[in-house]
């Protein structure tokens, strides 16, 4: 009786947390939606990264604070560099709301569809994120971004990883953007409970087994090395990842 009762109420918070997560990310969004039209928008998109990274912060609190997912990040003890190509492999659909609760100053890539939604687009384009639907003009605009001290966060599969694989394709744009920039990349390993918001899976199933878990390792850094090339690095990356998952 007791395992039962406690699997109802994890399964009531987990939609609750959704809920909450949404609410909230609606009221962002209905307050940066007329900021847009504000001239010279650029100048409070360290606010706007600021206050995302107050209410992912929160998010990941709640969590724990409720029981319904751990959230573990290992390594995370010292802030990264400014200018970091910051890259990882993609489990879950709340991986980059995790990760960008403790990065600072960082960008992200965004589908196309995503920044033209109107619950999640104003307050991505106030906080400067990219969209990812304009090829090599983007490499050209995020390197610049990554000169002047932003950090991009980049999940170099491009989408999340299918169900019952450990990982990906993984595509050579993150490498092309480090070169470009003259950036150190740096690996964040996320590993992940197999079927929490999974591709294919609806985000509102609950998890087989709660509490959930999605654990963050901060991993190898590569120093930007001209000779390398972006080919030669995404195979890297790509073993290393393999090997690390497995």
């Amino acid at each position: 009786m007791i395992p039962r009762l406690r699997r109802a109420y994890l399964v009531v918070i987990y939609w609750l947390s959704w809920i909450v997560f949404v609410a909230v990310g609606l009221a962002l969004n209905v307050v940066c939606a007329p900021l847009l039209l504000l001239p010279h928008r650029e100048r409070y998109g360290p606010a706007t990264r600021g206050a995302i990274r107050v209410l992912f912060d929160f998010w990941v609190r709640w969590q724990h604070a409720t029981g319904v997912v751990a959230v573990d990040f290992i390594g995370f003890d010292r802030p990264l560099p400014a200018g970091t190509v910051i890259i990882a492999n993609h489990p879950t659909l709340v991986d980059a709301t995790f990760l960008l609760s403790r990065l600072p100053a960082t960008i992200c890539i965004f589908k196309p569809a995503l920044m033209r939604n109107p619950a999640i687009g104003p307050a991505a384009l106030m906080a400067g994120y990219v969209s990812g639907d304009y090829g090599v003009d983007l490499i050209h605009d995020v390197a610049e971004r990554i000169k002047a001290g932003h950090s991009l966060l980049i999940f170099p599969e491009g989408t999340r990883t299918a169900a019952g694989q450990t990982l990906g394709n993984v595509k050579s744009g993150f490498a092309l953007i480090a070169a470009r920039a003259r950036a150190p990349v740096q690996l964040v390993v996320i590993r992940a409970s197999p079927d929490l918001a999974r591709k294919g899976r609806p985000w509102w199933h609950p998890p087989a087994h709660l509490p959930a878990f999605v654990e963050f390792t901060l991993d190898r850094r590569w120093e930007h090395d001209p000779a390398r090339t972006a080919r030669e690095f995404t195979a890297e990356i790509d073993q290393h990842l393999r090997t690390v998952l497995a």
